[in-house]
C-alpha cells in the first residue's frame, strides 16, 4: 500500500517490587532486536494481516522481563540507549508513529516514573509531532506525566489477563486509525484526540479486584459501554501496582476521544464507580496465615486442594526464592512420611541443589540446600533430604527443574525461578497435580488452567515482597490519604482533568 505510515515499536515491560531485595538486570528482559524479531513477537503486526499492512512498522527494540525486583539503573540505561540508537536510525526515514510497548510497573533505582522518563527519551529521538500510543497492564501506574507525553493509551480489561494480544492489538490499531485521521486533515488537533485523566486514591492489590469477581467485574464492564459511546476512541481503568511506593501508585481512570465532553463524562463515570465501590473488594477466596490454609486443606475432603504461597509470587514481583513456606510445610508432622497426604510445593530456586540432584540422578537420595539465596529476610536457606523423583532440562525460565520428593512432599527445584500457571508445568515433571490432596504455588489468584483444576482453594497470607497484607510493607511515599491504608477522609476530587496534546507544556 502506497503511502503507508512508519510506525516504529519499542519498550520496556516489568513489574517490580520495591520491597523485595532482589534486583532485575538486562538480560532479564530477552530483548527483541529488529523488526524481524519484534514482530515474530507480535504475529497480528505481520504484513500478511489488515493491521500489519496498513502501516509499515519498525522494531527498535522490546525486552518484556518476568516480574522481580527493582531494575537497575545500569541495565535501565544501557536498554535504553540501544532502544534510542535504534530509534535515531529507524528515524532516517520519517517516524509518523511509535507504539510503546510496556507494562507499567516498572522502577529502576535513583528514578521515579520509569516509564514517563523512558518515554521523554524516546520523544527527544522521534520528536514531538509523533503520535504515541501505550499498550499496558490494569496494574500498571499512569502518572500525569506519562498521560501528557502519550496521545494514546489503553490497558488490559481481564485479571487473570485473557486479553493481552487484544489489548497489543487495540493499541496499534487505535494508532493507525489516529494516523489516517491526521492525513485525512479530519480535526483541528492534528489527530490528536483528548485525554481525560482521573486519578482515584486507591491502591489494591490484584487479589482484590480479579475481574472474574464483583465488584470489578461491572466496573470493568462498564469500559466497554464508554468506548462505544460515540466521540470516544478508548476507555481503561488502571488498578495500580500495590507493591511498589512511588507516588504514582494508585488507581487511573483515562478515556481518550475527539470529543473532549464525552470523554470527560466518560473518565469521571467510571471514577465514581470504582470509587463507590472501594468497600466492597475482597479477596478473591478464602484467606488465612499459612498454617490455617494447611489446616483447612487437611481437613477438607475436596482434592486437589491449591494453597496460594502469595506473598513470594513471582509473576507479581516476587524474588521468587524465599523458603519460608517450604520450611513451614516440612515441619509439619501430617508429612514427615512417604505415606502421608500427597503434597506438591512450586518451587524454590537453587542452582547448586539441582546440580547435585542431576548428577545423582533419579531416584538417588540426597541432602541439598536451596533458597534464599537473593531474599533470606524471612526465612534462609533450607536443607532437604529426599529422593529424586524427576529432572527436566530446557525449561525457558528454569532452564532445568528437579523434584525431590521429602516425606510426602513433592518439593519442585529450579536452577532459575518460575512460575508455575499451567497443568503442563506439572506433569512434565511427571507429576499429578489433579491426584494430589494439596498442590502449593506461589501465585495470587489462580491463574485460569489451575483455578479450573482446583476443587477448592485458599489465598495464604504468607510473608515476602509481595505480601498481600499491604500494612505489613511499610509504604512511604504513596500519596495519602490512600484507601484502604486510610479509612476516614473527604471524599476525593473525581473530576476529569483534560491532559493537553503531547507537545504542550503541562500546567502544574
Amino acid at each position: 500500500m502506497p503511502n503507508r505510515p512508519i510506525i516504529a515499536i519499542a519498550g520496556l515491560a516489568i513489574e517490580t517490587s520495591t520491597f523485595t531485595p532482589s534486583r532485575t538486570l538486562a538480560p532479564a528482559f530477552h530483548p527483541q532486536r529488529g523488526t524481524s524479531e519484534i514482530l515474530a513477537k507480535h504475529p497480528f503486526l505481520h504484513p500478511s494481516t489488515p493491521l500489519g499492512s496498513a502501516a509499515s512498522w519498525h522494531g527498535a527494540l522490546i525486552g518484556h522481563a518476568l516480574p522481580g525486583g527493582i531494575v537497575t539503573l545500569d541495565a535501565f540505561e544501557s536498554l535504553s540507549a540501544e532502544i534510542m540508537s535504534r530509534l535515531a536510525t529507524t528515524g532516517k526515514e520519517k517516524i509518523d508513529g511509535l507504539w510503546f510497548d510496556i507494562h507499567g510497573a516498572m522502577c529502576v533505582a535513583g528514578l521515579d516514573d520509569a516509564e514517563s522518563e523512558l518515554l521523554r527519551r524516546c520523544r527527544d529521538v522521534v520528536g514531538p509531532e509523533v503520535l504515541v500510543s501505550a499498550s499496558m497492564d490494569l496494574h500498571g501506574n499512569v502518572s500525569r506525566a506519562l498521560a501528557h507525553q502519550l496521545d494514546l493509551i489503553t490497558c488490559y480489561r481481564t485479571a487473570p489477563h485473557v486479553d493481552v494480544v487484544e489489548t497489543r492489538e487495540r493499541a496499534c490499531r487505535n494508532l493507525v486509525e489516529a494516523l489516517q485521521r491526521r492525513r485525512a486533515g479530519d480535526d483541528e488537533a492534528g489527530g490528536r484526540p483528548f485525554k481525560a485523566w482521573v486519578p482515584i486514591p486507591i491502591l489494591l492489590p490484584g487479589e482484590q479486584t480479579s475481574t472474574r469477581d464483583e465488584p470489578a467485574a461491572h466496573i470493568y464492564a462498564a469500559v466497554p459501554e464508554v468506548e462505544a459511546e460515540e466521540g470516544v476512541l478508548d476507555a481503561a481503568i488502571w488498578v495500580g501496582y500495590a507493591w511498589a511506593d512511588e507516588p504514582r501508585n494508585h488507581a487511573v481512570v483515562v478515556v481518550t476521544g475527539w470529543d473532549k465532553d464525552v470523554a470527560v463524562r466518560g473518565a469521571e463515570k467510571l471514577a465514581r464507580l470504582f470509587w463507590d465501590a472501594r468497600k466492597d473488594f475482597k479477596f478473591v477466596a478464602p484467606t488465612g496465615s499459612f498454617r490455617e490454609c494447611l489446616d483447612t486443606a487437611l481437613a477438607s475432603d475436596k482434592r486437589p486442594y491449591f494453597i496460594s504461597d502469595s506473598g513470594d509470587n513471582p509473576t507479581a514481583g516476587g524474588s521468587g526464592d524465599v523458603t519460608w513456606g517450604l520450611t513451614q510445610l516440612l515441619a509439619r508432622p501430617e508429612f514427615k512420611s512417604e505415606s502421608g497426604p500427597k503434597v506438591i510445593y512450586a518451587s524454590v530456586p537453587g542452582p547448586e541443589a539441582v546440580q547435585r540432584a542431576v548428577d545423582a540422578g533419579i531416584g538417588a537420595t540426597i541432602t541439598v540446600t536451596a533458597g534464599a539465596e537473593v531474599d533470606d529476610i524471612h526465612a534462609g536457606p533450607i536443607t532437604m533430604t529426599g529422593k529424586v523423583h524427576s529432572i527436566k532440562h530446557g525449561d525457558q525460565y528454569a532452564e532445568i527443574e528437579v523434584v525431590l520428593q521429602v516425606g510426602s512432599v513433592f518439593a519442585i527445584l529450579t536452577k532459575l525461578r518460575k512460575p508455575y500457571h499451567r497443568e503442563s508445568d506439572f506433569t512434565e515433571l511427571d507429576l499429578a497435580p489433579r491426584s494430589a490432596d494439596i498442590v502449593i504455588v506461589k501465585i495470587g489468584y489462580l491463574e485460569p488452567e489451575l483455578y479450573d483444576m482446583a476443587s477448592d482453594w485458599m489465598l495464604g497470607l504468607t510473608p515476602g515482597g509481595v505480601d498481600q497484607d499491604l500494612q505489613r510493607l511499610g509504604h512511604k511515599r504513596i500519596g495519602r490519604p490512600m484507601w484502604p491504608f486510610d479509612r476516614e477522609f473527604d471524599k476525593p476530587d473525581l473530576s476529569a482533568r483534560v491532559i493537553p496534546m503531547s507537545n504542550e507544556p503541562l500546567e502544574p
